[in-house]
C-alpha cells in the first residue's frame, strides 16, 4: 500500500488523523534534536541553528493542529498516542545509524566530521521525503475540507532542501553520489514504515 492509499484512510478518521499529526510531530522533533546533537559548540553556523529552530517549530505547529480535530487529546509522544509507534521511532534513528556507517566505510570519517557529514546527508534525504509527503498530505486535506493545514511547513521544507544542497556542494565534489546513497537508504526505511502503517490500519479496520 502506497502513501497515497494510506493517507485518505487516516484523514477520514478523526482518531487516526490526530495520531498521524502527533506522529509527524514526533518525527520533526526527533529531527530537530538530531540536528542540535551534531552542533559544534564553537563552529555551529547560522544555517544549522535556523534549521534546528524551524524543525522544532514544525513539531510544535503539528501538535497545535491536533486541536482542530474534535475530541482529540494526545498530550505526549507515548506509544498509545502514535501511529506505528515502534516503526516511527526506528525510522529516523536507523537512517542516522545507516548513513553514519556508510560514511565511516566510504570516507573514513569519525568524531565531529562524521556527525556533521551524517547531519548533511540524513537531513538531505529527509527534506527530499518531506517535499513529497507534505504536498500529498495537503492535497488530501484540501480535498476533504479539513481544518488542518500544513502549507507553511511545505514552504519551509522547500527552503531547507535548497540549503542542504548548497551545504553538500561545499562538503564534497561527489556530493550527489553520497546524497543518492542516503536517499536510497531512506527510501527503504520509509517504505517499511508505510507498510507498517498499512498493517496497523488493517488491524484497526
Amino acid at each position: 500500500m502506497a502513501l497515497n492509499d494510506v493517507l485518505p484512510v487516516i484523514v477520514a478518521d478523526d482518531k487516526l488523523h490526530a495520531k498521524w499529526l502527533n506522529t509527524l510531530s514526533l518525527m520533526e522533533n526527533t529531527g530537530a534534536r538530531k540536528i542540535s546533537a551534531c552542533e559544534d559548540p564553537l563552529t555551529v553556523t547560522y544555517i544549522i541553528l535556523k534549521h534546528a529552530a524551524e524543525e522544532h517549530r514544525h513539531a510544535f505547529y503539528l501538535k497545535k493542529q491536533i486541536e482542530k480535530i474534535a475530541g482529540a487529546n494526545l498530550p505526549t509522544y507515548a506509544g498509545e498516542y502514535l501511529l506505528a509507534p515502534a516503526s516511527s521511532r526506528y525510522y529516523l534513528n536507523q537512517l542516522d545509524v545507516s548513513v553514519s556507517r556508510y560514511l565511516k566505510k566510504e570516507l573514513n570519517l569519525a568524531g565531529a566530521e562524521l556527525r556533521f557529514a551524517a547531519y548533511l546527508l540524513v537531513t538531505y534525504a529527509i527534506e527530499v521525503r518531506a517535499d513529497e509527503l507534505y504536498p500529498i498530505y495537503q492535497d488530501i486535506l484540501t480535498e476533504t475540507g479539513s481544518k488542518v493545514n500544513v502549507k507553511s511547513i511545505i514552504l519551509e521544507e522547500e527552503g531547507h532542501l535548497e540549503e542542504m544542497i548548497n551545504q553538500l556542494k561545499f562538503f564534497s565534489p561527489d556530493w550527489e553520489h553520497h546524497a543518492a546513497k542516503a536517499v536510497e537508504i531512506e527510501t527503504g526505511l520509509f517504505n517499511n514504515w508505510v507498510e507498517t502503517l498499512s498493517k496497523e490500519l488493517q488491524l484497526v479496520a
